[in-house]
């Protein structure tokens, strides 16, 4: 039986688009909206393509991780209600920055190119489901992004990946993970709405 619950409106869209994690909400919490979303994506952005382009990515130590933390400066600026004139170039900034991420750790490890673009399809069609029900004002359950990881969460999984030696293991077990997860949530999201342009709900869905 499938039972549809309110979820509460976000913010604004913008903010959901951001599909922050744990870690970055939690940062976010502790500058209560006073930090401005974009300078800190900008920074966090700028020095994590820096060491992509000097080949950190490709490394099996602790530099691994680096580019993933250095993106963690977003988070302070992820409570914000991003209302700015020019945030919302957040979230895709965000999106290009962790595909990049995820695209260039795997294929300096070798990892074959199609569990890299499984990966990837796993993200981009969270993120693509992800804006089109906000267009219908079909919301996501609060639990989505936490589960989900968020593009934090899964930079670091990542990045573990590499720090450890086992990347191929990684992206093989979070690309299952990932499809299973958004494939399933987002079937009975759908099928959970009455009607196109029904309320915001609740997606979630229980027997």
């Amino acid at each position: 039986m499938v039972t549809v619950h309110m979820t509460p409106v976000p913010r604004g869209n913008v903010v959901a688009y951001r599909d922050d994690g744990v870690l970055s909400r939690a940062m976010g919490a502790l500058v209560v909206g006073q930090l401005p979303p974009l300078p800190p994506v900008l920074v966090g952005t700028f020095v994590t393509g820096v060491l992509l382009l000097v080949g950190v990515a490709g490394t099996d130590g602790l530099a691994v991780l680096a580019p993933a933390v250095a993106l963690l400066l977003a988070g302070p600026g992820s409570s914000h209600p991003h209302d700015g004139r020019l945030d919302w170039l957040v979230p895709p900034i965000l999106r290009l920055t962790e595909y990049g991420f995820v695209a260039s750790v795997g294929f300096a490890h070798d990892v074959p190119p199609w569990l890299i673009f499984t990966l990837l399809g796993a993200m981009a069609f969270h993120h693509y489901d992800l804006v089109y029900r906000l267009r219908q004002r079909v919301y996501p359950p609060q639990w989505l992004a936490t589960f989900g990881l968020g593009w934090d969460g899964r930079m670091l999984l990542v990045a573990l990946g590499g720090f450890t030696g086992q990347v191929t293991l990684v992206f093989a077990l979070l690309a299952l993970y990932l499809w299973g997860l958004f494939g399933w949530e987002s079937l009975t999201c759908w099928l959970a709405v009455p009607r196109a342009g029904a309320d915001a709900v609740d997606l979630e869905a229980h027997d």
